[in-house]
């Protein structure tokens, strides 16, 4: 029989742990036989010993088992996947997902809300009138069947383990820990039911991990997770130096989606969009090249497919597509306030964690997990990092309910935010590498 104080005291001393060893502490944990101290004692031992690529599929596995199994066998062809690890201004699902599934790939995804500064990709979607993203299962594969795509809010019972030591590392000072936030985000993904998945790991002062070298050992960990679990990964390393785009918020980034998809959004939400496109094509089987995938995409915007995907998405979700020609009838703000700048000079960086606070302050985001979000407010950045400003001109256009108590507090940490100087800088780059099973590729 199977001792948790000598597993503990096993991974302490720096042994891996086995398969059989990693299951019983999850089980335990479920069943409530192992107490939540010696779980966090567990969760220290980690965080100080690490944990080998076996011992982290090990406890992925066990993690995503104690929930739901998302089986999508019935979805027919190979189902491709994408997970960004939270980003300010991150509208990157909204294009990619419809505009891969135009392109021949098949995207059945479960997607979050907001945590902590970054949005939820739920959270914007719901911002679209009558959009519903609470689906059963079998309504979501008969959606991604028809049209290839489907994008939903993932349920509770998707990997409830990871939620419970969650909880306990947000206490114990063990949250930074590479293995347990690979596992974390990887249980999840696993139990969703997708053949391959292209991860989107952010590095820089708005990501979760702000070095370069820290974004690269999760990534490595999570690709070696993927595909000791029989899964298809790539993991791209992209920059979260300043914010993705232009709009910050929900409805707002609903339009810039939109935009994207008619070929005049962002240049960096672009070429974002097409690096993550090309690795899901490229992993589907879609494309034979990087090329070819970069083709496809491209014409998949030019051909109007793509808009047109999305349009069909909202539609088939209940939402109301005429949205996507009228951007009206997404929910207006009561009012538009310009922030301008108090120096003249050039834009030298944006603290993108400060900008995410600030539009989270305007009521775009949570204080509590009960609280409502409002879809009409966000910000719309008229100046980024290399570009030049005046004394007076905008930096941003909030979009607000005119509430002072919001919209005064939100201001100091928008211009905060900005580091004005006199020196013209280049923007910051937006892609480090790619990590695959065959290794670091830069970019």
């Amino acid at each position: 029989m199977m001792n948790t104080y000598e597993i503990i005291k096993k991974k302490r001393d720096g042994f891996q742990l086995t398969t059989d060893e990693i299951e019983f502490l999850i089980h335990g944990l479920m069943t409530g036989e192992i107490s939540d101290y010696q779980i966090s004692a567990f969760l220290m031992a980690v965080y100080f010993q690490g944990m080998s690529p076996r011992e982290c599929v090990d406890l992925t596995m066990s993690m995503a088992a104690s929930g739901d199994i998302v089986d999508l066998s019935d979805i027919k062809g190979f189902k491709v996947d994408k997970h960004s690890t939270g980003g300010v201004g991150d509208t990157t699902t909204l294009v990619l997902a419809p505009l891969v599934a135009a392109c021949g790939g098949i995207v059945p995804k479960m997607s979050g809300r907001e945590l902590g500064h970054t949005g939820g990709t739920i959270d914007k979607l719901e911002s679209i009138p009558g959009m519903q993203v609470e689906l059963s299962k079998e309504k979501f594969v008969e959606i991604v069947n028809r049209n290839h795509v489907c994008i939903i809010a993932q349920t509770a019972r998707l990997a409830p383990a990871d939620k419970r030591i969650y909880a306990l590392r947000n206490v114990t000072a063990t949250v930074d820990s590479i293995p347990l936030i690979a596992s974390s985000i990887m249980s999840k993904k696993l139990a969703a039911g997708a053949d391959g998945i292209v991860l989107d790991v952010k590095t820089g002062t708005g990501a979760f991990m702000p070095r370069y070298e820290d974004s690269l050992e999760l990534a490595k960990t999570m690709v070696e997770i993927g595909e000791g679990a029989g899964k298809r990964m790539v993991a791209v390393i992209t920059s979260m130096e300043q914010p993705l785009g232009y709009a910050v918020g929900n409805a707002v980034e609903v339009k810039e989606a939109i935009d994207t998809l008619n070929g005049i959004g962002p240049e960096d939400l672009q070429e974002l969009v097409m690096e993550l496109g090309s690795n899901m094509l490229l992993i589907s089987g879609v494309a034979a090249t990087r090329k070819k995938a970069f083709d496809l995409l491209q014409a998949g915007i030019r051909s109007r497919k793509g808009i047109a995907k999305f349009k069909r998405l909202i539609a088939l979700q209940g939402g109301d597509d005429r949205a996507v020609d009228d951007i009206k009838r997404l929910p207006q703000p009561r009012m538009e306030m310009e922030i301008e700048s108090r120096v003249s000079g050039y834009v030298e960086s944006i603290d993108a964690l400060e900008v995410g606070l600030a539009s989270k302050a305007l009521g775009a985001g949570r204080h509590t997990k009960d609280d409502p979000v409002d879809p009409s407010v966000g910000i719309i950045l008229k100046k980024k990092v290399g570009d030049r400003v005046e004394k007076g001109e905008p930096l941003a256009v909030f979009h607000t309910d005119g509430d002072r108590k919001k919209t005064e507090p939100a201001k100091e940490k928008f211009l905060n935010a900005y580091t004005i100087g006199e020196k013209q800088v280049q923007p910051p780059r937006l892609f480090y590498a790619r990590v695959t099973k065959g290794g670091v590729e830069e970019l």
